[in-house]
């Protein structure tokens, strides 16, 4: 799900050509998720599994959320168990001719997807190894959900051992204080004293110590969000790169959210927009931190806005009637 939002993005607001690799069942609710990909602008490479009628070997996954308001919090209830995806096997896909061949440029990938089955960590795995191979730029959005790492067996510590293991693949990491703590080992001092998310110079030291040890990451890149109530948050972004160190966009604090859900996806895509087109670290991540804003301000977890409001918001545009 969070691969299709970035893989959107992309498209339908960067207009450049993405694609999602998944599986699902063969059945009429498949189908419309096929139409649906492909009416968001996205090539579907698609494993189908058979359906027995009933979702016994493979169903179609399903995500409910409630976004909030005000005082109650935002609520999401995943339904992922036995999906198609998760029952995925690396041999499923031919991953050498997708970058090799085929010449993809970017892999993203994440946490969730990981979480879903050992399976799935093996094809994330595989997928990352021969895009590494081919020169393909691998970015990975840690993307901590405990209950999910729960159901897969083995809480945190499976956690931390599957994206231990994958991160050596990665070139642009993405993920907040959480994720870097729950997924790879690295505690944010003074998170536990109420660190503010916006206040990020616990989060800069921290993540001095990841790229100590994971050499491979070219960029680090996180949004930085403190929650006043769900429909109010402060909202930014930061990143670094051994060439530039650390780079923040503009904060925006007070920012109205109708329906947070996406944000980080969307910062992800406007991030690799800037990364692949723009070439600029600094840009990158204030185009991402424009386009996660504008997508908070739409219900659902796809990005409805354009090139030109990512730029207009990116140069300090405001909220004034386009006539």
């Amino acid at each position: 799900q969070g691969e299709y939002n970035v893989a959107r993005g992309l498209s339908r607001c960067f207009s450049m050509r993405a694609g999602v690799v998944t599986a699902l069942a063969d059945n009429e609710v498949g189908r419309l998720i096929e139409s649906l990909i492909l009416a968001g602008g996205v090539d579907p490479r698609i494993v189908w599994a058979p359906y027995d009628g009933i979702g016994r070997s493979a169903r179609n996954g399903l995500n409910f959320t409630e976004r909030g308001y005000g005082v109650r919090g935002a609520v999401g209830v995943s339904d992922r168990g036995h999906t198609a995806v998760s029952r995925l096997r690396p041999q499923d896909v031919d991953w050498d001719r997708l970058f090799g061949r085929l010449g993809v440029r970017w892999l993203h990938t994440g946490g969730i997807f990981a979480a879903l089955s050992p399976e799935a960590a093996e094809v994330a795995e595989a997928a990352m190894d021969a895009a590494h191979r081919a020169g393909t730029v691998v970015s990975y959005d840690l993307n901590y959900r405990p209950s999910l790492w729960k159901g897969v067996g083995g809480g945190i510590e499976r956690a931390r051992e599957v994206n231990r293991r994958l991160a050596r693949y990665v070139d642009v990491m993405i993920g907040n204080e959480e994720d870097f703590t729950a997924c790879l080992g690295f505690e944010v001092d003074g998170v536990d004293e109420g660190l503010s998310r916006l206040d990020a110079g616990a989060f800069e030291a921290m993540i001095e110590r990841a790229v100590a040890e994971f050499d491979g990451f070219g960029v680090v890149a996180t949004t930085l969000r403190q929650v006043r109530t769900a429909t109010v948050n402060d909202w930014a972004a930061i990143a670094w790169s051994p060439r530039t160190g650390f780079v923040r966009s503009v904060q925006r604090p007070g920012l109205e959210i109708l329906d947070r859900v996406g944000g980080g996806d969307s910062f992800a895509s406007g991030l690799i927009y800037g990364l692949m087109e723009l070439g600029d670290l600094a840009t990158a991540v204030e185009y991402g931190a424009a386009h996660g804003a504008l997508a908070m301000t739409t219900p659902g977890d796809t990005t409805m806005a354009t090139l030109a409001e990512v730029q207009r918001l990116a140069a300090g545009g405001n909220a004034r009637v386009q006539r």
